[in-house]
C-alpha cells in the first residue's frame, strides 16, 4: 500500500478487493456498467432529439406554407380562366383591364415560385402519371392511346418536392391506337 503526500493511501485493485470484499466490488462493476449503458443511451436518445428537431424545423420551413399556398391555387385557376375567355374584341375594348389581370397572373405566378410553388402543366398526348396527374374522366379517342392525357382540365403543383394538387385531366381509354 503505498501513501501520499497528504497522508492518503492508494490501495490496489487486488488490497482494494480484500478491503471491500468481491461480491461488493462485482456489484459495483455491475451499477457502473449499468449506468454507463444508461448514459450511452441517454447521449443517444438527446442526438436523435436533436437530429428529429432539426429535420422538423427544416421541414417547417420548407413546407409550412402549404396550406396557404394551396388556397392561392383557386385564385390562380380563375384568374387562368377568366384570361383564357378574352377575345381579341375584348381586348381592344378592355385593353388596361386585361392587361391588369395579366399582370395580377403573372405576379401570384411569380410569388408562389418565389416560395417553392411549382406548377405541373401536362401536354395533351403525355402519358398519364398517377402521382402527378388525377384522371377526372376517361374517354376513347380516335388516334389515342391508352392511358394517353387528352385534356388538361387544371394544372397541378408542386411545393419544392411534394405534391400540392395533382393536375387534373382526361385520359384516353383506347385499348389500340
Amino acid at each position: 500500500m503505498a501513501q501520499d503526500q497528504d497522508g492518503s493511501k492508494d490501495l490496489n485493485l487486488e488490497e482494494f478487493e480484500e478491503f471491500i470484499g468481491a461480491d461488493e466490488l462485482e456489484a459495483l462493476r455491475a451499477e457502473r456498467d449499468d449506468l454507463r449503458d444508461r448514459f450511452m443511451r441517454a447521449l443517444a436518445d438527446a442526438e436523435n432529439a436533436r437530429k428529429r428537431g432539426e429535420r422538423d424545423r427544416r421541414e417547417a420551413e420548407q413546407y409550412g406554407g402549404s396550406k396557404l399556398a394551396r388556397d392561392m391555387l383557386p385564385v390562380h385557376d380563375n384568374l387562368r380562366r377568366a384570361l383564357a375567355t378574352v377575345t381579341e374584341e375584348n381586348r381592344a375594348q378592355s385593353a388596361a383591364l386585361i392587361e391588369g389581370v395579366e399582370l395580377t397572373m403573372r405576379e401570384l405566378i411569380s410569388v408562389l415560385g418565389k416560395h417553392g410553388v411549382t406548377p405541373i402543366v401536362p401536354e395533351v398526348g403525355d402519358v398519364f402519371d398517377p402521382q402527378q396527374h388525377q384522371a377526372m374522366f376517361e374517354a376513347p379517342l380516335p388516334g389515342t392511346k391508352a392511358g394517353q392525357i387528352i385534356q388538361v382540365l387544371t394544372e397541378g403543383f408542386l411545393l419544392h418536392d411534394r405534391l400540392l394538387r395533382p393536375a387534373q385531366v382526361g385520359v384516353s381509354s383506347n385499348t389500340a391506337g
